[in-house]
Formats: C-alpha cells, sequence, structure tokens
C-alpha cells in the first residue's frame, strides 16, 4: 500500500516540479482566492526596493541550509540584480555563476501555451473546442469530443500522467529506472500512450490534475495545425520573438554551454545524490524540455505579461485560472493556461515552477512586469516523505522562500515571515496534494 502511495506521489515527478502534483477537485474555469504561501501579513503593502545585501544572503542561507548550489537575477523596473552561492560540482567544488544553463522543466508549459495561444489569435485553435476537431482518433472514445484544448493547457482534461510508466522504479523511490534509460529516446506518441493507459484523474473539466501528458498532446496539436515541428515553431515564434540568447529545446543528451551538474536525491533515497545533467530529455518534450537561463526567463515573463509575444486578449484567457488546493483546502496557486498566480506579501506574482531530475527552477513575475525573480537549484527532491507520502518542508524552503520574497517585496514593515512550523509553499506544484 505504502508502495502505490509514493508511486502516485512521485508519478508526475519529472517535469511539473520532480515532485508531488496530484489532484484538486475544483470545477473548470472557477476562479479562487489565493492563500499567501510564503509569509503572512495583515495588509498587502506596496513592493518596497530590493535589498542586494539582503538577496546575497539569502542565498548563502539557502546553501547552509543544505542547497549544493543556486544561482538567481531579481529585477525591479530598470534595477537588475544577479547572484550565486554554492558548488556546480561537488567532486571539484567548481563555483555556480548567475549565467549558467538551466533545464527548466515545466516552465517548458508556458511557452507551448503561448505558441497554441498565437493560434488562437490567428483564428486557427479554438480553445473550447475538442482535441478530436485536431487529432481525431488520438484520444480513443467519447473522451476526445469532450475533452477541448483548453482543458489539456490548465490540466483539468482528468487524463493521467505518463513519468511512473515511463520510469517505474519511481513507485519504490528508486534510481534504477533513471539510469537504466538515462539515454534512451522515447517518441511523443509512446508517451501519450502511457498517459492515455494510466489511470484517470477525472471526468473532463471535473477537477484540476497535473498531468505532463496534457502538455504532449499539446505539442502534437501544434504541430499538425502548423505543420511544423514544435520545436522549431516555439523557437520562432515564441524565443526568438521575445529576443531570447539561450533558450533552446536540447537534441543531444548534454546541456550546451556552462551549467550545473544537477544532483538527484529521491526524497533522500539516493545517497549521496546522483548527477543527471546527462540525461535525454526526449522523455520531457514539449511538457519540459527547455534550456534556459534566468535572465532568459524574467526577459520571456516580462514580455508575455507585457502583451509583447501575443496581446492582451489572448494574456487574459492564459490568466482564466482554476484554484489548486493542498489536502487541507488551502489554495496553493491558481493555474492557468500554461501560467499560474501566486499571492505574496506584496500582491499576486504570475509564472512557473519546474523541475527535472537533479535541477528546480522557480519564476515569478508582477502583472506589469516591473519585478522579477528567476532562480535555479542543482538538488532536487532533498526533503523526505512521511509514513502516509506527504512532503516533510525542509530549511531550504523557508529559505529560499525568504529570497524570493526579498526579491519580489523587498524589506516589507508589518509583515512577518513564515515561522518553522509554517509550511512554505514557494513551489507550489510539489507541495500540490490529491483532495478527496
Amino acid at each position: 500500500m505504502m508502495a502505490r502511495r509514493l508511486g502516485r506521489f512521485v508519478a508526475a515527478a519529472g517535469v511539473a516540479a520532480a515532485l508531488t502534483i496530484a489532484s484538486a477537485q475544483v470545477p473548470a474555469q472557477a476562479a479562487g482566492p489565493g492563500a499567501p504561501p510564503v509569509a503572512v501579513a495583515t495588509q498587502r503593502p506596496p513592493t518596497m526596493p530590493f535589498d542586494p545585501a539582503k538577496l546575497r544572503a539569502t542565498l548563502d542561507a539557502t546553501r547552509d541550509a543544505g542547497m549544493y548550489g543556486l544561482f538567481s537575477e531579481a529585477r525591479d523596473g530598470r534595477t537588475a540584480w544577479d547572484g550565486a552561492s554554492g558548488v556546480a560540482d561537488v567532486r571539484t567544488g567548481r563555483p555556480v555563476t548567475p549565467g549558467m544553463r538551466q533545464r527548466v522543466g515545466s516552465i517548458t508549459k508556458s511557452f507551448v501555451a503561448t505558441a497554441i495561444l498565437q493560434q488562437v489569435e490567428q483564428g486557427h485553435i479554438s480553445l473550447d473546442a475538442s482535441v478530436a476537431q485536431y487529432l481525431p482518433g488520438l484520444i480513443p472514445g467519447r473522451l476526445g469530443q469532450q475533452i477541448t484544448v483548453r482543458m489539456l493547457l490548465n490540466h483539468t482534461s482528468g487524463i493521467g500522467d505518463y513519468v511512473v510508466t515511463a520510469f517505474p522504479s519511481l513507485k519504490e523511490l528508486s534510481p534504477q529506472s533513471l539510469d537504466e534509460f538515462r539515454f534512451r529516446n522515447v517518441p511523443p506518441e509512446q508517451l501519450i500512450q502511457w498517459g492515455l493507459s494510466a489511470p484517470r484523474t477525472g471526468m473532463p473539466g471535473e477537477r484540476w490534475s497535473y498531468s505532463n501528458t496534457n502538455y504532449i498532446i499539446a505539442g502534437r496539436l501544434l504541430e499538425k495545425v502548423t505543420g511544423t515541428k514544435a520545436e522549431q515553431y516555439i523557437t520562432r515564434n515564441v524565443i526568438e520573438k521575445a529576443g531570447l540568447r539561450h533558450t533552446y529545446f536540447p537534441d543531444s543528451p548534454w546541456v550546451v554551454g556552462p551549467h550545473s551538474r544537477m544532483y538527484e536525491s529521491l526524497y533522500q533515497h539516493v545517497k549521496p545524490p546522483r548527477d543527471y545533467s546527462v540525461f535525454n530529455m526526449s522523455w520531457a518534450w514539449t511538457a519540459g524540455a527547455l534550456v534556459s537561463t534566468m535572465d532568459d526567463l524574467n526577459r520571456f515573463y516580462r514580455k508575455l505579461l507585457t502583451g509583447r509575444i501575443i496581446g492582451m486578449d489572448a494574456l487574459a484567457q492564459m490568466k482564466r485560472t482554476v484554484p489548486v488546493k493542498d489536502a487541507d483546502g488551502n489554495v496553493l496557486m491558481n493555474y492557468g493556461l500554461g501560467l499560474y498566480s501566486l499571492d505574496l506579501p506584496c500582491g499576486t506574482f504570475w509564472g512557473h515552477d519546474g523541475a527535472v531530475f537533479g535541477a528546480g527552477t522557480q519564476s515569478l513575475t508582477s502583472a506589469g512586469g516591473a519585478r522579477q525573480v528567476s532562480v535555479a537549484l542543482n538538488l532536487m527532491k532533498y526533503q523526505q516523505l512521511n509514513a502516509n507520502g506527504t512532503l516533510v518542508p525542509h530549511p531550504i524552503d523557508s529559505a529560499l522562500g525568504a529570497h524570493v520574497v526579498e526579491a519580489l517585496c523587498g524589506t516589507q514593515p508589518g509583515v512577518r515571515t513564515a515561522g518553522p512550523d509554517e509550511l512554505v509553499r514557494l513551489l507550489p506544484l510539489q507541495f500540490a496534494r490529491t483532495v478527496r
């Protein structure tokens, strides 16, 4: 029984946050208020200038709490700061640096959703049309007619995730299949088949449930409509349009450019944590294969949220959200179309987080695009699970939360930061829990 619970816990682990990803019983297209995920305040004061010394100190505190290495870029209008702390290679002691490339996992979904919305603007895709209209026969039976493009992008399709089938040893919290399949090439059709064969998480539109399969199908849909490989279309129409210089879909297991090694702990079941920086990312494809930098991520979200990649009407569709709750009913985030919002002490911020085996990334931006932070980690699943298979927050989570709050809010008088016994939910996808 415990193994089955842990299998469900890590089933969506790879791309989304490489951590807990499950479902919340919420109606599709519902809106709901969020709860402050990192700090508690009686009011939401305006943002204050960030303090570079505190940004540096909070990075170091995250390292001191056990993170091998991390790097960050923060922006406040025209003011930019970047920094790094810790090592990129545990064996040699090579330091991390701010401009390193990073496998950004499910942040890829923001790029894919943006590409789909470009096609919506051009009248080639309707968000509320069935998937079967574009990919007849891909989803069998009536489900293909019931599941809409919007449901794929906001994770209310009810389609299961494929990750635990792709890497079956994750059910037992073992890295065996990660090692065995490190260089395996998996076609998208296989990923979709695995996802459609997985247990359904609900009827179409019934509830939010994170599934990488949704975005593999979205990648295939984009190809069918445009007649272009998804990687090529996204590169030309999203990455290049945003002026990104170091963002790309990898075509080999190696990251091109300066980067850190990427260490996987698998909830402290791999000791010492193992390096998975070399990995064939076909298993993630349009659900999470992108490589980027923190500067590029900030540039992308800044332009996206100010209408410079898609128009404001399309952006409004992207920001139509469903609330995502944990097992206790706390709203962790509000998820739109490849984009979610988080409430912090000084307001609401938009973005996404993502992880692959050994690397985690968070990127958040204010609605107007001025206030931003993107941060990269090179040690993942460093937390432990309790007897119920629930994630136990680690001191790294609190320290990292303090860094992000300083970057986005500045030092806020009258704001109480989260105490040691309070749940820090900076990367909300890892704390999303099944609500039955």
